[in-house]
């Protein structure tokens, strides 16, 4: 091994790779990927290191992508009286998924969650449903010739564009039809699954939570909705901790917008962005963790707002940052203080 300052843990391996803790430990206990432990037994790797051993087996990056090969298990299914648990139960048998495990548990929620949104929203016939399944990961995609989501939110809350929509999904309890969806399925399915994608009018939005991290990107496809989602069949997630972090007492009260999905590039200015952050925010959730990820640097009205001004006007609520780089950080330490000063 090199340099032992250049040293990481398991979880900087994990974040790195896009793979999951426990698919790192396989890796390492096949001997597959270098490590060396520390006086405590902890596992320590450098990353050079493991990036070449990867490159050598050909297993590299796009062992954290979802499979190209053709699917395990796949079928076109039309919608109309379908019921989403029998599908489940008929996949759950084919496929020999175990269905106890935690994997087993975060892929039923997902799956059928995902699977209710094309039945009761899509206006679609059909849809055509494909899972693969190996050792190393499930994955599962659904996708119809309907409406398409991101148009049909649009046109169902009155936004002004495709994008406002993605963004309404990002802060979850967004529905077009509340009185039949509470409008969480596709919020607490994006934050259960290891890789979360939702593809529709030309516009992908991934959710990676391995890396930790959140995209949208443009696609050719503009036709209906495909949705895939993946896990590691060996994944520690526990579904019930999931919910937890944004439940109090079984309620969904507890919301994350990420800020670089409501702006265009990474610096925030304008009181205007936060209001458009903070925008319906006030009706559904008692406390909001704005995560700042990504976000290279704040102005003091887009603070001001934030942490002054929308609590002020909504007693009960509250805001906390999160992932701040030491600059953003600084703003809202100052304003925090003016806040309490005022």
């Amino acid at each position: 091994m090199s340099d032992p300052s250049h040293l990481v843990r398991i979880a900087d391996v994990s974040r790195e790779l896009g793979l999951s803790p426990t698919r790192v430990r396989q890796l390492t206990d096949r001997g597959l990927i270098p490590s060396t432990r520390t006086a405590g037994g902890h596992r320590l790797f450098d990353l050079s290191a493991v990036r070449e051993a990867l490159a050598r087996r050909e297993l590299s990056r796009a062992d954290a992508r979802p499979p190209i090969e053709s699917p395990t298990w796949s079928h076109r299914l039309t919608l109309l009286g379908l019921a989403e648990h029998e599908v489940w139960r008929r996949v759950a048998d084919d496929l020999e998924l175990d269905t106890t495990s935690p994997a087993g548990r975060i892929m039923a929620y997902a799956f059928q969650e995902m699977l209710n949104n094309a039945i009761d929203h899509s206006e679609s016939e059909t849809a055509t449903i494909s899972w693969w399944t190996d050792a190393g990961q499930w994955s599962f995609e659904i996708a119809d010739e309907g409406v398409g989501t991101y148009t049909n939110l649009r046109t169902g809350l009155a936004l002004d564009s495709d994008f406002e929509a993605v963004q309404e999904l990002s802060k979850g309890k967004r529905t077009t039809d509340p009185t039949r969806h509470t409008g969480k399925g596709i919020f607490f399915t994006s934050k259960a699954v290891d890789l979360f994608r939702l593809t529709s009018a030309g516009l992908r939005w991934t959710v990676d939570n391995l890396r930790g991290d959140v995209a949208l990107g443009s696609t050719p496809v503009t036709a209906g909705t495909t949705v895939s989602c993946r896990i590691d069949p060996q994944t520690e997630r526990v579904l019930a901790d999931v919910f937890r972090q944004f439940t109090e007492d079984h309620a969904f009260v507890r919301t994350r917008p990420l800020v670089k999905l409501f702006a265009i590039g990474t610096d925030f200015v304008s009181r205007s962005e936060a209001r458009r952050l903070l925008d319906g925010l006030d009706q559904d959730f008692e406390a909001v963790d704005v995560d700042f990820a990504g976000v290279t640097d704040v102005g003091q009205g887009f603070v001001d707002e934030l942490l002054r001004v929308w609590p002020r006007a909504h007693p009960g609520k509250t805001v906390h940052p999160l992932n701040m780089n030491p600059a953003v950080d600084f703003m809202v330490r100052r304003g925090l203080r003016r806040a309490d000063e005022a």
